[in-house]
């Protein structure tokens, strides 16, 4: 998983409230297995018109935000079925942090498996940091997870709270099995002495 820890890039706005897996990445996108290739199809049917034709006044279908590395949105993000699609869409497509008011609590916890920052911010600075992404390529967003802090392009800044465990796993890019790897050693010694106490095994 890659390491996240400080982030400066274009926000996209999407002041929508209940944004749900299914509108982030549709059902009939859900067959694979894998974590690549679904970023195009990263809010599908907002993005796309019947004929799989872009939807000209999508904002991910707008420069710059075709290259937005943060989402700003708003309440309770990621609600509806518990998909791990959704955050690999999310992160296929190139965003590594959502900013929003609040989330469901499956996807928040599946954004920290898949290396992207959720981000609960109060209202009114989300608010603030929706007008910032609305100014486009004016405008460029930081977000420093190890002084856990959101800065505006004009430098206005708020502190967000982060599980400890959570925030170690995202900035040295640890996923669930990387947290398993880091008891390597330990998993071939027991290994090892259970081949010798019970070689039957």
């Amino acid at each position: 998983m890659d390491k996240f820890d400080k982030l400066t890039g274009i926000a996209a706005p999407m002041p929508m409230i209940n944004i749900d897996t299914d509108m982030i990445i549709p059902k009939q996108f859900l067959k694979t297995i894998k974590r690549s290739g679904l970023g195009v199809n990263l809010f599908d049917e907002m993005r796309y018109d019947a004929d799989g034709n872009e939807i000209p006044g999508f904002v991910l279908n707008k420069a710059p935000y075709r290259e937005a590395e943060i989402l700003v949105a708003g309440d309770n993000f990621g609600c509806g079925s518990s998909r791990e699609h959704a955050p690999w869409a999310i992160k296929d497509f190139g965003i590594r942090c959502v900013i929003a008011p609040s989330y469901a609590d499956i996807f928040y916890n599946n954004c920290f498996k898949n290396g992207i920052l959720p981000i609960a911010l109060p209202q009114e600075q989300v608010d603030i940091l929706m007008k910032d992404a609305e100014r486009g390529a004016n405008a460029r967003i930081t977000v420093d997870l190890e002084a856990q802090t959101v800065s505006t392009s004009d430098g206005e800044t708020f502190s967000f709270d982060v599980d400890p465990f959570k925030k170690r796993c995202l900035m040295e890019g640890l996923d669930d099995i990387g947290l398993t790897m880091e008891k390597a050693a330990s998993i071939d010694a027991y290994e090892a002495q259970q081949a010798t106490s019970r070689p039957w095994v």
